[in-house]
């Protein structure tokens, strides 16, 4: 093939044109996005339960739907929550690359065999299986500079305005305003419902049976009596629209024509159906809505479609009235591509500037240049053939690739100059001459790369699919390195080189050779001293290897590295029962600190809301920071300080913590752990369990910190119980009385009105003064069913005669994992540490310090860590395996490929120190970064062992052969190994959004770079000598092989 292209330069020309056409129109084709689909795929199942505790929803529904989720394909594992209020979730989480559809699909069908023994009051409002979206893509706010406009018509307009429009933009999977639109509230006095002997049921049932929409037909309509020629619509009055219509619904007429109206017994007022939150961005109100993307949309492509959405509805908002978005995942998303496109151009520059240098010729430097673009345009259109996106972990791999891409055109580059110049000849004939040299090598390179990369991404789970994007990007660009340089780099070497080149070489070429000279004399020498005393080096090797082992297993172990996004999050919890105003008070407070932190840019603070539950002495702060230029301090580094800050505030529990790095893999950074009980032992056990976990955590501070339940504490609850005799005594039906208390306590739905060009809400319940405490109940009243007054009328019996309440302290919600109670438990390792070193501590405390009958399990990311840790030992020695094979295959050899991977644990032991030396954990980086030292030591080795074979079958002794190999392929070794490096030290040294990912892949991969070149020059020829002569081969004399060929006449193939 190399022939075919040197004698025809411009096909050559057109074929990498082509290559170049179709990676730009697939780069404009291809999707951008932070990660690929990594996060599993979840299915939700949703019931609720009116009136029923955790305790009873657990029993009567959780525990009956979970038996039933058995047989379930690619289930990873499943976790459930009964609510005080009667509702139950079930999140089931499947294994990355699970059809999603599918998975739903079959999870419906469990749960249609637990229907049948599901309580009516459940089945009657349906049991709803769907997929999960995953966190939230951003938080959009509607914020106002018209006084006239406070944060309740902020939150209308949101909800009657803004949610559905969102809701149907491409891509959102679902929307969560944090607040309420309107709605027509209806406050009764009870005080005065017993005066006039009514109850709150007959209220309820007049609005309903007069606010109602009648269709009234038409008169004219066919069929009519002869004569009549026009036909209408009949319109009726429907419902009501204005207060002032709804005060003067009728609830009863008395005989002497006197009328009791709504307005008699209640007040009427249009404004929020939800009182639940309050919502704050740097203390100014707003109308605040988060957004969750529909799994397996494209974040970056359905923020710009919400943002211009709501830039269309913007004209449309009261004059003052402006959106804006406090929180926003794909700002980080954003940066940290242009980021790594950033390093990308440093790393090709880098790479073009040591090229100059060794070659010192800027023609031959052009020329691996040329190749970049092309193998790179390649790849983009391999990424697009098979469904790749551009993302960190494509251009992660096209960043390596850089150094590895020029690497082949740099081998063709050197041969063809080094045999112009010792052989003097032409161009054209020189570089015919070099590729038949060096054809094999490059093609053993290339297939070397592709066995280390590809079997890394046959691995499954969320780990696999990061393995998957990498290795298959690099393999692509290897192949279009190595069909470039046997086709586009001849045809330029022979038509682009000069046949003589200039004596004269600059102060920097003089200075350069000069040490050159000295280092690969040196070097040479330092050679043939290895081979001379071979054994001594050979236990230094050893050692080497030992201290790779246990370097290795005192790694700290991680997923992936915690990053800076631009964002914090604050879990604010006060004490059980803690009122909305208290939870600002807090949120005061905490403002105040962070008005003093010159990082920080503002903060939307959410009461009655957190990813712990609802509830009015709950509330989350999405911290806004500073962009990273203009700030000094990290994500990390912010978050430790605003804890401390934090934790003067009394009366509340504040934990500011990190976003995960991955959406849907967990709520937060740090690990995850679900704490079971496995006996039986019931939820005062299992919490006091929990209790002892929490202070030996809290004793463990050089591993743990931030340990705390992700849950909220039990909270005072007012438990009823109705005295079913004195009620029957009484004629009072007890669902009339669980009825009352509802229409009472809770906002009951009554119907809807009409107003605004909307359908909005209709709701009653007392009025607020009427609600504040159990002393409430003596003023409701139900009217008997036997009982009459003097009037004549039903007797009203206050609820306080057979109702008694009392106080306990009761669990929101109930938690179970894979079938046992359980309680989730979320935490962070201590500044320094890995997330690995986090987990071991708190499995130690699990295993140690907590009686028999408690077990515990691992959720989220921390779960995907486990599995991924188990596979890699496995991984790396599959990929080892697998070029050995490709290796023994190439050479028709056994002893060959022996000698190629023995550097490889030289390059694991680079790797290794310079990781650990930066306090950089095992993460998936990191073993991404292992496998490419491991293709790069091998493709080293290759080069000096390949040039050792040929000058052994050219009839050199064994030592000659090795130290001509040696001292042939030092240069281009240091070349390509040097362009490799400086190509991916922008990554090691980066700052900014996604830093820590480009750190952890950067340094292993230098670190075991330098080694591999530095110590790997030195060992090759030895491990090449001491595998020849356990064979039986002579360090100074011919081999066999060329001996018999020579007696053969020249027939006989040399056994390699």
């Amino acid at each position: 093939m190399p022939k075919f292209f040197i004698e025809h330069p411009v096909f050559a020309w057109v074929v990498a044109i082509l290559i170049s056409l179709a990676g730009v129109i697939s780069i404009l084709n291809l999707g951008i996005e932070s990660y690929p689909t990594i996060a599993p795929p979840q299915v939700t199942v949703t019931a609720n339960f009116p009136g029923a505790s955790a305790d009873t929803a657990e029993k009567a529904v959780t525990q009956v739907i979970e038996q039933q989720l058995t047989g379930i394909d690619h289930l990873l594992y499943f976790n459930s929550s009964s609510a005080a209020n009667g509702r139950v979730t079930i999140t089931l989480t499947f294994e990355t690359g699970t059809d999603a559809d599918i998975a739903q699909v079959q999870v419906q069908n469990k749960v249609s065999l637990a229907t049948p023994r599901l309580p009516s009051e459940v089945t009657q409002q349906g049991v709803v299986v769907a997929k999960a979206n995953a966190g939230f893509l951003m938080v959009a706010a509607l914020r106002s500079d018209n006084p006239s406009i406070n944060r309740d018509a902020l939150n209308d307009i949101v909800g009657s305005r803004v949610l559905e429009q969102i809701s149907r933009v491409p891509g959102v999977g679902s929307t969560n305003q944090f607040g309420a639109e309107y709605a027509m509230n209806i406050w009764l006095n009870p005080e005065k419902l017993q005066g006039y002997n009514l109850s709150a049921t007959q209220v309820l049932t007049a609005v309903r049976n007069q606010n109602v929409q009648f269709a009234a037909g038409s008169v004219g309509a066919d069929p009519t009596p002869e004569g009549i020629s026009f036909t209408a619509t009949v319109s009726a009055e429907g419902r009501f629209s204005s207060p002032e219509q709804f005060e003067n619904i009728i609830l009863r007429t008395d005989n002497n024509g006197a009328t009791v109206r709504l307005k008699d017994v209640a007040r009427v007022t249009v404004g929020p159906s939800n009182y639940g939150f309050d919502t704050q961005y740097n203390g100014k109100p707003t109308g605040a809505f988060g957004i969750q993307l529909l799994p397996g949309a494209n974040a970056l492509n359905v923020s710009e479609a919400v943002g211009a959405k709501l830039d269309e509805l913007q004209p449309t908002f009261p004059q003052g009235v402006t959106w804006f978005a406090p929180y926003e995942s794909t700002t980080f998303v954003r940066i940290s591509i242009e980021e790594v496109i950033h390093t990308l151009v440093e790393a090709i520059v880098l790479v073009f500037l040591v090229m100059l240098l060794f070659l010192q010729n800027f023609r031959a430097t052009v020329i691996p240049t040329l190749v970049i673009p092309v193998a790179l345009l390649g790849t983009f259109f391999g990424m697009y053939m098979i469904g790749f996106t551009i993302n960190q972990l494509t251009l992660f791999a096209m960043v390596l690739a850089i150094g590895i891409v020029v690497d082949d055109a740099i081998v063709v580059i050197e041969n063809v100059e080094r045999i112009m110049s010792e052989e003097h000849l032409e161009p054209k004939a020189a570089t015919q001459k070099a590729m038949t040299q060096i054809t094999g090598a490059v093609v053993a390179i290339t297939v070397v790369l592709a066995a280390v990369f590809i079997p890394s991404s046959l691995q499954p789970g969320a780990s696999g699919a990061i393995y998957k994007q990498f290795a298959l990007t690099i393999a692509m660009s290897m192949g279009f390195s190595a069909f470039l340089a046997l086709s586009f780099t001849p045809a330029l070497c022979a038509a682009f080189l000069k046949s003589t080149h200039s004596t004269k070489k600059n102060w920097v070429y003089r200075t350069f050779d000069k040490y050159y000279d000295k280092l690969a004399h040196r070097y040479v020498g330092v050679v043939g001293h290895t081979l001379k005393r071979s054994p001594p080096w050979m236990i230094a090797f050893v050692a080497l290897v030992v201290l790779c082992g246990f370097l290795f297993t005192r790694m700290p172990g991680s997923f992936l590295p915690e990053e800076d996004q631009g964002f914090a999050v604050a879990i604010v919890q006060l004490p059980p029962g803690a009122t909305k105003i208290r939870t600002n008070e807090a949120f005061a407070q905490m403002r105040a600190v962070l008005e003093k932190q010159p990082a920080v840019e503002g903060m939307l603070q959410i009461a009655g809301f957190s990813f712990l539950g609802s509830g009015e002495n709950v509330g989350m702060g999405f911290i806004r920071l500073k962009p990273w230029e203009e700030r000094d301090v990290t994500a990390e580094q912010l978050i430790q300080q605003l804890n401390g800050a934090f934790y003067g505030i009394k009366g509340a529990q504040i934990f500011v913590v990190n976003l995960p790095t991955v959406q849907g893999l967990g709520q937060f950074g740090g690990f995850d752990m679900w704490l079971q009980d496995r006996s039986g032992a019931g939820q005062e056990a299992l919490i006091n369990a929990r209790n002892i976990v929490l202070g030996k955590a809290a004793e463990k501070q050089d591993a743990l910190v931030g340990v705390r339940p992700n849950g909220l504490e039990n909270s005072p609850q007012l438990q009823l119980h109705v005295d079913r005799v004195q009620a029957q005594s009484m004629g009072l039906d007890v669902s009339d009385i669980y009825s009352s208390i509802q229409l009472m306590l809770a906002p009951v739905y009554v119907n809807d009105y009409f107003a605004e060009g909307r359908i909005k809400r209709v709701n009653m319940r007392a009025d607020d003064q009427f609600r504040a405490g159990p002393e409430s109940l003596r003023d409701f009243f139900t009217p008997s069913a036997t009982a009459t007054g003097a009037d004549g009328q039903p007797a009203m019996i206050p609820l306080s005669n057979v109702v008694k309440a009392e106080w306990n302290y009761a669990s929101p919600a109930l938690n179970r994992y894979n079938g046992y109670s359980a309680v989730n438990i979320v935490g962070n390792p201590a500044p320094g540490g890995s997330s690995g070193q986090a987990m071991s501590a708190m499995e130690d405390i699990v295993n140690n310090d907590l009686p028999p009958g408690f077990g515990f399990d691992w959720s989220g990311m921390s779960y995907q860590e486990i599995i991924a840790g188990n596979a890699a030992t496995l991984l790396l020695a599959l990929s080892v395996v697998v070029v050995f094979l490709c290796l023994a295959a190439l050479y028709e050899s056994w002893s060959i490929p022996v000698a190629v991977l023995l550097v490889v644990p030289i390059g694991v032991l680079g790797a290794i120190t310079f990781s650990m030396l930066r306090g950089l954990p095992n993460d998936l980086y990191f073993k991404i970064g292992m496998i490419t030292v491991i293709g790069l030591a091998a493709k080293n080795a290759i080069l000096i062992v390949e040039f050792a074979v040929e000058q052994r079958a050219a009839g050199k002794t064994l030592r000659e052969a090795t130290l001509e190999a040696a001292h042939l392929r030092f240069r281009p070794i240091l070349m390509t190994s040097f362009a490799f490096i400086l190509g991916v030290l922008p990554l090691a040294i980066s700052t900014g959004a996604g830093a820590n990912s480009r750190h952890s892949i950067g340094t292993g991969v230098i670190g075991g770079m330098v080694f591999a070149t530095v110590l790997g020059v030195i060992f090759i020829p030895l491990f090449f000598v001491v595998v020849r002569r356990m064979l039986g081969d002579k360090l100074d004399e011919q081999s066999k092989e060329y001996l018999a060929v020579q007696n053969d006449g020249g027939t006989h193939r040399p056994d390699r």
